[in-house]
């Protein structure tokens, strides 16, 4: 049943614009920024995400990332974007649709992370709200799920000004910054989308 299982055109990586911004899929010359913008903002991100590996920022490093990125994207199990801004090009941060679930499921599970430079103006809320049309219009999924730490204030309003509802408390969900810890449950589901948003 077509309904079960949405093949992706392989020549035509994703993408999607709108609001002054680019979702687009990771590229090799996209390295320097990354790598730039990951390293000053990583006191920044730090109390957010896993512990980096020591060679997290090389180039090498950075190659593997996207040979698995794309080989995510061609068995339809996640879909990794970085976010731009159209008017000069310059990175802002990132967003996975991870964890696709197909079947009876159809859901995927959304990360995001900005780089402090650009965070608190509204760039990642349109950055979401892009993905969810990605999710709802391109991969016909109909739930997408977040999570994060109690204490993260600004993530937790971001996904509510989206429309995202909290669903419940999971007690040592991620090991974030070297410690298990308990997470918010949010979803979004396509009927609860409302996608348009001022432009950043």
């Amino acid at each position: 049943m077509a309904f079960f299982r949405l093949p992706i055109a392989a020549e035509e990586p994703p993408s999607v614009r709108g609001q002054g911004l680019l979702l687009r899929t990771p590229r090799l010359e996209d390295f320097d920024a990354w790598s730039a913008l990951r390293e000053a903002s990583r006191e920044f991100l730090k109390p957010w995400e896993p512990i980096w590996p020591a060679d997290d920022l090389t180039r090498s490093a950075y190659r593997r990332r996207l040979k698995r990125y794309a080989r995510e994207i061609e068995e339809d199990a996640a879909y990794p974007f970085f976010l731009f801004r159209e008017r000069d090009g310059a990175l802002l941060g990132g967003l996975t649709l991870g964890m696709v679930r197909r079947g009876v499921s159809q859901a995927a599970t959304l990360g995001y992370w900005m780089g402090q430079a650009f965070a608190g103006r509204g760039y990642m809320t349109a950055g979401v709200r892009l993905a969810a049309h990605y999710a709802f219009d391109t991969l016909r999924l109909r739930r997408i799920e977040a999570a994060c730490v109690p204490y993260n204030l600004p993530s937790m309003k971001l996904l509510e000004r989206v429309g995202f509802q909290r669903e419940g408390y999971a007690r040592q969900y991620l090991c974030i910054d070297g410690l298990w810890q308990d997470h918010l449950l949010y979803a979004l589901l396509r009927s609860d989308f409302a996608p348009d948003t001022p432009s950043p």
